[in-house]
């Protein structure tokens, strides 16, 4: 799957988790930038990818993401 698909899907669960449907996220976007984005919406985010992405990820892999873009690579890279 293309990042451009993975962002395709990326960006719905993004709104639902936070409730805003204005919400577009590019690789660059971190937490930092998005209204609400603490420590239990990070948490139903990530479940939210894994589910939508049929993928798992580890603890480690996800303290590791810094920003969307390495949500999308790691994604990816679980397919």
């Amino acid at each position: 799957m293309e990042l451009e698909q993975i962002f395709a899907k990326l960006t719905p669960i993004f709104q639902s988790v936070f409730d805003d449907d204005a919400l577009v996220v590019k690789p660059e976007t971190t937490a930092a930038q998005v209204e609400g984005w603490d420590s239990l919406s990070h948490l139903r985010l990530v479940l939210s990818v894994q589910q939508a992405f049929k993928v798992k990820f580890s603890a480690s892999e996800i303290s590791g993401l810094k920003n969307v873009g390495d949500l999308a690579q790691l994604v990816r890279a679980k397919l």
